[in-house]
């Protein structure tokens, strides 16, 4: 027989081998993901007929584990959306557990094919965590429901059936005392399930849409910890890993093993050892590079100084009396499918160490006439029969399975991290914010999926602002006039006509301003930039059409600066009660675009030119690289200027020719460029825009006398007639 003998904790052999090991943390990053409406997590929103099977599904695991099939008959359940607690009959019509795994399967793949569609691997981590997350909040959801539903079976037999109502409490006790056991054993099922689908379908499908790298994330799903609550489950433990003590007088629970395997590892005096060794420990082969098998020989250097190691690890143990505890450990296994959930694992356990503890256990197998103290004592007889060499090769096993099990804790903490960072999404207010803002992640199954044409991927946005407003209202105040009424009709009213043909929607309304939204959706020709020009030109001829009128009756005429501002994302919205908010840059940029400064407007005002929107800098290009809003003059009377972004777009959208136009300038030789194009605004329908880009020129502010030209650009969407006039003339002419 080998023996190994003990030597003290430090001491080595000689020609010892350094071990060679390896470390790994566990992370699951959900980086580059948008966040929510609350700015913290990522709004998931998780496929309704999927969440409709998997809660019948965990449903009828609960009712079979907790022994309700029966119980249950008596009472109809409730016929409310989370009620899906069914007499015995119906519930062998729920779904199977291969039915789950098809919808597991069909679901992992649907979240993959997303992530491939958008080239991005990080939604299948989400959509994998979501579903993780959502299976956990049911488990007790879904509970709290098998009971609530056992509480009205016992109230339905109270008061003239009392044997019956009697039984029933029994039932809802036992119950809630085997909480833990149900909720275990239903994620043991929901868990094989999971790693079914894993390994026949998922990870393959996986590997052909992304390759082969990056599944290092993945194998924080498949830890049979992750539906449990902190990883200390008995049974689990004992299953998988390794049982642990859970009490603080418990000399192997997890910190303190944690604590000698640290002192161990420091004994080595390693070179290039890190300050806590948490990586060492969550690599389950580097067991086996410090002490072998357990079956250590003086074949090699490298067997010698496992021998060594090993020896010392055996020492450690025994000096810090937990060598005990974890022959035990192992022992216990075979004995908790006859012993367990009648005795507590844990003291089953500490009965084939503790002779008071074997004595309570003996007592509890004799209240219970079916079980039998043969097997309690066969254990108790191995434990106390270990040799030398027994001891060596249990306590090599011991430090391999507490490095899987510290992995398996550090890949439960990565996880939960990650879940903290979702929110499931199921209040239909949130669902609709969220998705109007463009950050709910949809993870629906095949037939659930449209065709995404509800999704906006670009807006545009114009202002009509009214110019000296104030002065207007004041003067139809002097005349006893209503200025709501004459705003209304000769502005607002018309205006609300036309957005239904050109697919604008009303944004915001001020006492002298619209706002207006026109949004881009995917599988759209995407001609907002076009469409917001003809627009735009066409509420200024209406305008133009109604000042004429006004002016035969002398009233005050109506005069606008429009401003056009492109963004290539979708905007954002609050909520306030009812009615939705948006939040976009754009509309504080077709506010600049549509304001006028009254200084240059004085200017301005007289000059004959068909032009009827002007840029000036007053200062240095210097200075206006650093704060060019403040040095700049603008001027905007019935007229349309566009930002270069929209400019930039319109040339995408539509061809736009250069053309020529014989206008005089409203300040010196103007430099200008001008294009004109045509929009389709549908049902063979086109109308004609002529846009001109100048470039910015620096004036003396005392006299608006031009200094030079810079390298700055503006643009304006030209709306005098005579312009389109001499267009047409020459088009005519050349036919």
């Amino acid at each position: 027989m080998l023996r190994i003998p003990i030597f003290k904790l430090g001491q080595a052999v000689e020609d010892t081998v350094p071990p060679v090991l390896v470390s790994y943390v566990p992370s699951l990053s959900l980086q580059g993901l948008q966040v929510g409406v609350d700015n913290l997590r990522h709004d998931v929103h998780l496929s309704p007929k999927f969440v409709e099977q998997a809660r019948r599904h965990i449903t009828r695991l609960l009712i079979r584990h907790g022994d309700l099939e029966g119980a249950l008959a008596a009472v109809e359940p409730e016929k409310t959306r989370n009620h899906f607690i069914q007499s015995k009959a119906n519930v062998k019509s729920q779904a199977e557990p291969a039915d789950l795994k098809t919808l597991f399967t069909e679901l992992h793949v649907a979240v993959l094919n997303r992530a491939k569609a958008e080239e991005n691997p990080a939604l299948d981590l989400l959509g994998r965590a979501a579903i993780i997350k959502f299976l956990r909040v049911e488990f007790n959801s879904q509970f709290a429901q098998v009971l609530e539903r056992c509480r009205m079976a016992v109230k339905s037999y109270e008061g003239f059936r009392h044997q019956k109502a009697y039984e029933y409490r029994e039932r809802v006790a036992a119950l809630q005392v085997g909480k833990k056991t149900i909720l275990r054993k239903t994620g043991e099922e929901i868990f094989r399930t999971l790693r079914d689908a894993e390994k026949d379908t998922v990870a393959r499908t996986r590997r052909s849409l992304f390759g082969s790298g990056g599944e290092e994330p993945y194998k924080l799903f498949l830890n049979p910890l992750i539906f449990t609550e902190d990883g200390t489950d008995a049974h689990l433990n004992a299953e998988h890993f390794v049982m642990l003590g859970n009490f603080e007088s418990d000399p192997d629970r997890f910190a303190n093993i944690r604590k000698l395997a640290c002192e161990f590892l420091e004994s080595m005096k390693l070179p290039d050892a890190p300050s806590d060794f948490d990586g060492w420990f969550n690599e389950p082969e580097n067991a086996q590079a410090l002490v072998g098998a357990g079956m250590p020989d003086d074949s090699t250097p490298e067997s010698r100084s496992q021998k060594s190691r090993l020896a010392n690890w055996v020492s450690l143990l025994e000096r810090e009396r937990v060598m005990e505890h974890v022959v035990a450990s192992y022992e216990v296994v075979p004995l908790l499918a006859e012993y367990s959930p009648r005795i507590n694992p844990a003291q089953l356990k500490h009965a084939l160490t503790s002779r008071e503890e074997r004595s309570r256990v003996e007592k509890l197998i004799a209240e219970h006439g079916k079980l039998t103290p043969a097997s309690l004592q066969a254990a108790i007889d191995r434990v106390a029969s270990y040799r030398a060499a027994e001891r060596a090769k249990i306590a090599s096993r011991f430090l391999r399975d507490f490095f899987r099990y510290h992995r398996a804790r550090r890949q439960l903490e990565a996880l939960n991290g990650a879940l903290d960072s979702i929110q499931l999404v199921t209040n239909e207010k949130t669902q609709q914010l969220s998705a109007m803002n463009g950050t709910l992640y949809e993870f629906l199954l095949k037939e659930e999926q449209t065709s995404g044409g509800d999704k906006i991927l670009e807006h545009v946005i114009i202002k009509a602002d009214v110019r000296d407003s104030s002065r207007l209202t004041r003067s139809l105040l002097d005349r006893d006039m209503n200025p709501a009424s004459y705003f209304s009709l000769n502005f607002y009213d018309p205006v609300n006509k036309l957005l239904a043909k050109y697919g604008a929607s009303k944004v915001f309304l001020e006492g002298d301003a619209i706002i207006l939204a026109l949004l881009e959706r995917a599988g759209e020709p995407g001609m907002g930039v076009g469409r917001a020009a003809v627009l735009a030109r066409e509420i200024v001829e209406i305008v133009r059409g109604y000042n004429q009128l006004l002016q035969r009756s002398g009233l005050p005429s109506l005069e606008l600066g429009i401003g056009i501002s492109y963004q290539d994302s979708p905007p954002m919205y609050l909520m306030d009660g009812e009615e939705r908010i948006m939040i976009s840059d754009a509309l504080n940029e077709s506010d600049r675009l549509s304001s006028c400064s009254k200084r240059l407007r004085k200017a301005i005002e007289g000059s004959l030119t068909p032009f009827h929107v002007y840029v000036f800098q007053t200062i240095s290009d210097a200075e206006m690289e650093n704060s060019p809003e403040d040095f700049i003059l603008k001027y905007n009377v019935n007229g349309i200027r566009m930002s270069e972004a929209a400019f930039h777009k319109l040339q995408q959208e539509i061809s736009l020719e250069p053309c020529t136009l014989n206008v005089p300038a409203a300040k010196g030789e103007e430099q200008y460029r001008a294009w004109s194009g045509l929009v389709s605004i549908g049902n063979d329908i086109f109308r004609k825009i002529v846009v001109r880009a100048s470039r910015v020129p620096l004036v003396d502010a005392r006299n608006f006398s031009l200094q030079r030209w810079t390298d700055h650009w503006y643009y304006e969407v030209c709306t005098d007639p005579a312009i389109y006039a001499q267009l047409e003339g020459r088009a005519a002419a050349g036919k």
